[in-house]
């Protein structure tokens, strides 16, 4: 699972399938985004995030990994552009509908008041890295892009082209955080993704699926010019109550787009579900175990 949310990819079928980008969007933050949370707490652990971290998410879709490091205490800033829906329900998570309690010099610091201040200094930010760009404010400690690659044939020119943007904006010595897939052989949902190749490129069949290398997110980085420094892996179950929820998380990552515009959605939901079903237990519930990797990379 790569989120690569809602995106549509044309096809010879024809232009890409109409979809509820709404129910997307709550299916990806209610269902499959928290699949993520072990990847996030873990480089939050590692990298000591903090008061002191001034982090910049790209691609930051429904703001989770934000919500989790402006609870202790980082000052966030996400960025991402043509989905508004999902900046909508990250908007809805960190940033305060109505004023809490004054904050003034005789506030006592807490770590319920350290929150409180992060998440009254967290932006939402609907467009480039450029966009987030403040003279005032001191440049970002952290850039993180959670979107793991390795799926979509064009993610990692396109995270590239993020980083390009993003590192300028970063502090010498910041830490940058690039996250794939690990081996396929420790992918269980890797079976589940070949359902969208074979379908969306019938010609060349499931084998034109191809799993992440094992040096891509450093190729990535010294692309951008960054210098590595550390990587781990996590391990992120895929875990849903039925098979019905399964279908609509994996659907909510627009890795199946591509297929449904080349097929149809009743087909690719068939298919979908046919390979699911290795995966359903005798309690009706889904699981998928799966390691992922990150690389720290570090702005010279």
């Amino acid at each position: 699972m790569t989120p690569t949310l809602v995106r549509q990819h044309p096809s010879p079928a024809g232009p890409a399938p109409r979809t509820d980008r709404g129910a997307r969007a709550r299916d990806w933050s209610e269902i499959q985004e928290r699949m993520l949370v072990p990847l996030h707490e873990s480089v939050y652990e590692r990298l000591e995030v903090g008061p002191a971290t001034r982090l910049l998410g790209l691609r930051c879709g429904s703001g989770l990994a934000l919500l989790t490091a402006a609870s202790r205490g980082a000052t966030v800033t996400g960025v991402d552009r043509d989905r508004p829906e999902l900046l909508a329900l990250a908007r809805q998570r960190l940033l305060p509908q109505t004023p809490d309690t004054p904050d003034t010099p005789d506030t006592p610091d807490t770590p319920d008041t350290r929150r409180t201040r992060a998440r009254a200094r967290a932006r939402i930010i609907d467009g480039e890295p450029k966009d987030t760009a403040d003279t005032t404010a001191p440049a970002f400690t952290l850039v993180t892009a959670f979107q793991p690659i390795g799926c979509a044939a064009d993610d990692a020119a396109e995270l590239g082209d993020l980083l390009a943007a993003a590192v300028p904006l970063a502090t010498r010595g910041a830490a940058v955080v690039l996250t794939g897939w690990g081996p396929p052989e420790r992918c269980a949902t890797s079976s589940v993704l070949r359902v969208a190749a074979k379908l969306a490129d019938p010609l060349r069949g499931a084998g034109s699926w191809r799993p992440a290398r094992r040096d891509n997110l450093e190729e990535v980085a010294q692309r951008a010019g960054l210098r590595p420094d550390g990587s781990g892996r996590v391990a992120c179950p895929f875990g849903y109550a039925d098979l019905d929820s399964a279908v609509r998380g994996l659907l909510s990552t627009g890795l199946f787009d591509a297929a449904i515009a080349a097929t149809d959605q009743v087909q690719v939901d068939k298919e979908l579900r046919e390979a699911l079903h290795p995966h359903r237990r005798q309690d009706g519930t889904v699981w998928m175990p799966n390691v992922l990797r990150y690389l720290i990379a570090r702005v010279p």
